[in-house]
């Protein structure tokens, strides 16, 4: 009856065993699922930063055409006659509203985009590849260089 004893630890250890395993692996299965969740909402939020990067380097490019154009007419303001200075005073102010107005709405989308994305925990935000260069300013030409 030796034999009793050896069989006896084997199927105990066997039963111990498959009970392991039968309490691990639906653990491992749980902890897989936020693992694989996670790494398709940072594809998406990877593909959405992308997305938000071009629109901002879109947006400043813009920007630094309306400047141009807006110098441009500065210019001829002032090396126009007097007569035309007010004309071209009130027609260079109307644009740069229109051009404010427009950009506030724009940078308003842009926020509500860009919260829907971001991560909440506040600490992540300026790690965030959305948050890099945001105090960037458009470079803006000075007043009598091209």
């Amino acid at each position: 009856m030796k034999h009793a004893p050896t069989t006896n630890l084997v199927t105990h250890s066997r039963l111990a065993l498959a009970l392991a395993l039968a309490l691990w692996l639906p653990l491992q299965a749980r902890s897989a699922e936020p693992a694989q969740a996670k790494g398709t909402m940072e594809a998406k939020g990877m593909k959405c930063c992308e997305e938000t990067k071009e629109q901002r380097q879109k947006m400043m490019a813009e920007m630094r055409a309306q400047d141009a154009e807006l110098t441009a007419q500065v210019a001829a303001m002032n090396s126009a006659p007097a007569d035309k200075k007010l004309d071209l005073a009130a027609a260079i102010v109307t644009r740069l509203v229109e051009q404010r107005v427009a950009m506030n709405a724009r940078m308003e989308k842009m926020h509500a985009e860009m919260m829907q994305h971001m991560p909440m925990g506040g600490e992540d935000a300026p790690e965030h590849p959305m948050m890099k260069d945001m105090d960037e300013k458009p470079a803006t030409p000075q007043p009598g260089q091209n």
